[in-house]
């Protein structure tokens, strides 16, 4: 008579209180806090974003020359858009290079 694995919390397949390879020993820290990015744009209090400011814009494209997302330039939602829109501008009439060598 075969019986099914019972699963714990996580439905790993570990069974209750079983711990996997990879998991930390008991009375270790998880992790360090990551502390929240906060939009350059708000911060400073800059509120036009220029398509000719080519040293703040290149900061925001890097070598492959694709636009940081949010989560890691740390820009809010407002500003980014406005950031994307200036890239693009800015590509269209060649200040800033679509893709570098």
């Amino acid at each position: 008579m075969a019986f099914a694995k019972k699963t714990g919390p996580g439905g790993k397949g570990r069974g209750r209180g079983a711990k996997a390879a990879g998991d930390k020993k008991d009375g270790q820290r998880r992790g360090m806090f990551r502390r929240r990015k906060v939009c350059k744009f708000c911060a400073e209090r800059i509120d036009d974003i220029n398509y000719k400011d080519m040293r703040m814009l290149s900061g925001f494209v890097p070598e492959r020359g694709k636009v940081l997302p949010r989560r890691i330039s740390g820009t809010c939602a407002l500003h980014q858009r406005k950031l994307r829109t200036a890239i693009m501008r800015a590509r269209q009439i060649a200040l800033l290079p679509y893709v570098t060598d």
